[in-house]
């Protein structure tokens, strides 16, 4: 093997589909304001944004679309482990900050919450299974959650089983076999929908292997529309295609679950990822959508911290209507600020120094192999 064009091969980058990062903003905002309105709407047919949750599968079609774009032709010459490395770089530093931002809420909030009921052994051991994605939901106070620090990071911990499975096995799948079990998880997507009313488990332990359906078909289904070319080109822009995901959300929450939320995920998410691929950018968004993209993730990981203070706040004090709304787009604008900070101070930082590191120990690599 040629180790030097090999080494190069880790280290190179391409370029980004600038409206679907921008898209994945969009998501990441919906999930926040749905968590909000969570607390606000114990019936979730009255919250206006109760199917803000599939934001989550459209994560995860997005995710196998750039997987497979990013790595489909390098993957092979790189190798599994360095493949799994440059994911671990990508995703973790985030993780970590979730778990530390999860676990001073826990022990700090000002509004309620019962630390005191844990031994100090329990707390540890679940802060350190959330830094190391170990499922682990045995605190009452945070709803059993998979990660009790960091609530979110559940749907990470799929995306870690997903991109394991495709480092070993999907990158070597053809089409026809992709597509089949494209199919198979589909078929499977339809059954929890109907047993259980609707897609909203993964993130506890009774619902954890409905989570495995949720990535399998909709990363699949992304990772197919890559290697299938089916990319379509419309004159569509960001605005018009972020208005058609957000639409998505806003589906009313009802008897109908089990039909209306398997036709979102299984037709609708993955042809907005065909469009979004294939739709023009005006320059005067392409800044937006660049910020959109970069802003996703932190303020996923780090937005629910406030949200089980928010919760606490809420519950005890029941402010009203007016109070309320003022309340959640401060508190909206305050994540989206602490997001940043957290990006510009810490993740991107971080990245960069491993990234250096890796690439400087590539190129002692490589300069010894001349």
């Amino acid at each position: 093997m040629d180790t030097k064009r090999t080494d190069a091969t880790i280290l190179q980058t391409k370029h980004h589909f600038e409206i679907l990062d921008g898209l994945r903003g969009i998501a990441a905002l919906a999930v926040v304001v749905f968590h909000f309105m969570e607390w606000v709407y114990t019936d979730p047919s009255k919250n206006f944004i109760g199917h803000g949750f599939l934001a989550v599968d459209f994560f995860f079609c997005l995710s196998g679309f750039v997987i497979g774009y990013a790595y489909d032709d390098r993957i092979a010459k790189m190798g599994v482990f360095n493949f799994l490395i440059s994911r671990i770089i990508r995703l973790h530093p985030l993780v970590v900050a979730g778990s530390i931002l999860g676990l001073l809420a826990f022990l700090l909030d000002p509004f309620g919450g019962h630390p005191e009921l844990y031994s100090t052994g329990k707390v540890i051991l679940t802060f350190f299974c959330s830094l190391f994605m170990i499922p682990l939901p045995v605190i009452a106070d945070r709803g059993f959650n998979l990660f009790s620090f960091n609530a979110p990071a559940w749907s990470l911990f799929w995306e870690y089983v997903a991109n394991i499975v495709y480092g070993f096995v999907l990158y070597r799948v053809g089409r026809v076999y992709l597509l089949a079990l494209t199919i198979l998880s589909a078929v499977a997507i339809c059954f929890v929908a109907y047993r259980s009313g609707n897609l909203l488990g993964g993130w506890s332990g009774p619902t954890f292997w409905d989570g495995s359906v949720r990535i399998s078909y909709s990363f699949l289904a992304g990772l197919l529309i890559y290697r299938s070319n089916w990319i379509i080109k419309t004159k569509l822009g960001f605005s018009s295609l972020a208005v058609l995901l957000f639409l998505a959300f806003l589906v009313p929450f009802s008897t109908w679950n089990w039909l209306s939320e398997p036709l979102i995920v299984l037709f609708y998410f993955p042809l907005l990822i065909a469009l979004g691929a294939g739709a023009s950018l005006t320059p005067g968004l392409k800044k937006v959508c660049i910020f959109s993209g970069k802003i996703s993730y932190p303020l996923y990981m780090t937005h629910y911290a406030v949200l089980w203070m928010f919760g606490n706040y809420y519950t005890s004090h029941k402010p009203g209507i007016a109070q309320l709304v003022l309340i959640i787009l401060f508190a909206v604008i305050l994540l989206l600020v602490a997001a940043y900070l957290v990006m510009v101070l810490y993740d991107i930082p971080l990245r960069k120094y491993l990234t250096d590191k890796r690439k400087k120990r590539m190129a002692r690599k490589i300069a010894g192999n001349v």
